[in-house]
């Protein structure tokens, strides 16, 4: 530990504050990557049984068969069979999208931060390099041009430290944010797949208010 802090020692102030990115990066990931554990593919099997006792007219039981899944996709489906008896299928679609897009925040939060430190935390490098080599070359006007190679050299490597360790908490840092928005767009296709079949499903089963009356309408 005491080697790790004189590195980051010598990477100046921006070091520390790239390590401060770091500490948070991680911490995000971890408390996203706890909350993603419980986001798995819907259960086929309950998928099945909700739309089994909605086509027999089991509303009730079929919201709290799908409440007790503590999944972002049986929430939406609990929300859209607890309102079917009484809306039309437009105004449920509405609805059904809106309980979804709430889920769908709650698993992107703290995405955008993510995003933010894998952005910023090389140009905090590239600053601290470029401050770095401002400072060893005044150094080196101050001295008539007369410094040792070894000399500068040192200073050149320690300024371009901050940039490796920028790229050191960007490159596992969008990593992860890439990985978590993945799972967010895979769990919004199956919103869409799944809410869609149950809504189709209710209105062939006349369980939506007026459910027949736009088809009945094409096909007039």
């Amino acid at each position: 530990m005491e080697a790790f802090a004189a590195l980051i020692d010598k990477a100046g102030p921006l070091g520390w504050v790239i390590l401060g990115c770091s500490v948070a990066a991680t911490a995000i990931a971890l408390e996203r990557a706890w909350v993603f554990r419980r986001v798995r593919r819907g259960d086929p099997g309950l998928l099945h049984g909700i739309r089994e006792r909605a086509a027999r007219g089991d509303l009730a039981g079929a919201a709290a068969l799908a409440r007790r899944e503590p999944h972002p996709l049986a929430a939406s489906l609990a929300h859209a069979l607890g309102r079917a008896c009484c809306t039309g299928r437009a105004d449920l679609e509405k609805a059904v999208a809106q309980a979804a897009s709430r889920e769908v925040r709650q698993l992107e939060r703290f995405l955008p931060t993510l995003a933010l430190i894998a952005h910023v935390a090389p140009l905090l490098g590239l600053l601290g390099t470029v401050t770095g080599m401002i400072e060893a070359f005044q150094a080196i006007e101050s001295l008539g041009g007369k410094v040792n190679a070894s000399v500068l050299a040192g200073g050149i490597w320690e300024a371009l430290l901050t940039t490796a360790l920028g790229l050191g908490v960007a490159i596992p840092t969008t990593v992860a944010h890439n990985a978590f928005q993945g799972r967010v767009h895979d769990l919004v296709a199956d919103l869409k797949d799944e809410a869609g079949a149950l809504l189709d499903l209710l209105e062939d089963a006349g369980r939506l208010a007026n459910g027949h009356s736009h088809r009945e309408a094409g096909a007039a």
